[in-house]
């Protein structure tokens, strides 16, 4: 029996949904654990892409699926989504979609609050997608959150909207210039939300007990990266949650004691959406190459990524966050065609070279890329289903990570396809 869970080691959007749904098939329940619709995996199977928000990317394995209490949820997106999976044929009934009764909702004021205040910061504001997500949390660390507890019970709802309500509109109209909100509509429409999520809210803590009590096999999936963490990210230039893997605990109601793996995803080279430091971001033909032939644009919110040389200072520091037992590499392919490939291994800064990813905004926005060149490859290798059939070159840059890293590559990505991976290691086999 194995409880694994995945988690980005960059800035998000390596690639996670598909690794997922790859190792869905031998899972019997994933559960989502942290973030909100700020996050989306995209994923590509029998030539269909597929995009989720919310509901897990096991759901097109047909895998019993959990959001967990970690997770802040905006019901008209959730409804949304389930019926948008639900007209291409995936079942997304309440015995395969269950919601943590204690998952915090996004209200309307959350996302009028996040728009108004990035308009209001204007050239500092931290690239936040508006969706409400951090203004959810603020909610829910301020103890004045709504959960889908108090969704189901429409008078405790009402009660805890009202109760709230006027000091939101204070805000809104007094420091955002933004017109408040009529408590009304917000009962009405929440209450439709209600009515057809009802079936779908459960303890999953309980839950998930059970499954691994059976012998059931849990695979956990979070949302963004390593470097997005609210704690361990590049602060103030990160997400509103945790996303290293101990809050796979905290998200689902699982005990550490049941998990027995963590995998990172890394990708080949480095991206990142949005405002932040960036030590190997490419200004030039490179990152232009590498973007368009990625197609390095956001899942969620179309925003063209940023993209960089792979940075091993940015992987050292999730692989000893997030405890990695074994890392995946994905969108190998793009790096083909290159002469030569840079890996970052260290920061130049102040006369010294630094290892260890420094935690002053200040400091890193200083440091440069130490690099080393190693040679690249020129072959298609989108159709190779075994690492030792890679060009040699190929298989001299996954080893130099491994050596870098100090951890094993388990899997490795080498095209959008379910079918374009080769497994090197199966965690659940």
């Amino acid at each position: 029996m194995a409880n694994i869970v995945i988690v980005g080691t960059q800035w998000g959007d390596e690639g996670k949904g598909k690794i997922v749904d790859l190792l869905a098939d031998l899972a019997d329940v994933v559960v989502r654990f942290q973030g909100g619709n700020n996050a989306g995996h995209t994923m590509v199977v029998n030539g269909e892409q597929f995009i989720s928000h919310l509901v897990p990317s096991g759901i097109l394995q047909k895998k019993i699926c959990y959001i967990g209490n970690g997770v802040v949820v905006d019901p008209q997106v959730l409804i949304d989504e389930m019926d948008y999976l639900t007209g291409r044929g995936i079942d997304v009934g309440p015995e395969r979609l269950k919601i943590s009764e204690l998952a915090h909702l996004i209200m309307p004021y959350h996302k009028l609050i996040d728009v108004a205040r990035e308009h209001l910061m204007g050239a500092q504001k931290i690239g936040t997608t508006g969706r409400g997500i951090g203004p959810c949390y603020e909610d829910k660390i301020s103890r004045r959150g709504i959960r889908f507890v108090e969704l189901i019970d429409p008078e405790l709802f009402k009660e805890r909207l009202l109760s709230f309500l006027d000091e939101k509109n204070y805000y809104l109209k007094n420091y955002l210039s933004t017109a408040p909100l009529d408590p009304q509509p917000i009962i009405e429409t929440f209450s439709r939300y209600a009515e057809r999520l009802l079936p779908y809210v459960t303890n999953i803590s309980v839950e998930l007990d059970q499954a691994i009590s059976v012998g059931k096999q849990l695979l956990f999936e979070g949302a963004q990266g390593t470097h997005l963490d609210i704690d361990h990210g590049t602060y103030p230039y990160v997400t509103s949650s945790n996303t290293v893997s101990g809050n796979a605990c905290c998200g689902s109601g699982v005990g550490p004691g049941r998990i027995t793996g963590v995998i990172g995803i890394v990708k080949a080279y480095t991206t990142r959406v949005g405002q932040g430091p960036f030590p190997s971001e490419l200004f030039d033909e490179a990152g232009d190459r590498i973007q368009q032939k990625g197609a390095e644009f956001g899942a969620t919110t179309g925003r063209k990524r940023r993209c960089g040389w792979l940075d091993m200072v940015v992987l050292n520091n999730a692989v000893r966050l997030n405890g990695l037992t074994s890392l995946t590499i994905t969108k190998l392919d793009v790096l083909g065609g290159f002469d030569a490939l840079n890996i970052c291994t260290g920061y130049a800064y102040q006369g010294k070279v630094l290892t260890e990813f420094p935690s002053s905004l200040k400091v890193l926005s200083k440091c440069k890329p130490v690099y080393e060149t190693l040679p690249g490859w020129s072959e298609d290798i989108s159709g190779i289903r075994k690492k030792e059939d890679l060009p040699r070159n190929t298989r001299n840059y996954l080893n130099r990570i491994e050596e870098l890293s100090r951890v094993s590559i388990g899997i490795i990505s080498v095209g959008p396809g379910r079918d374009e991976t080769i497994v090197v290691t199966h965690p659940f086999s």
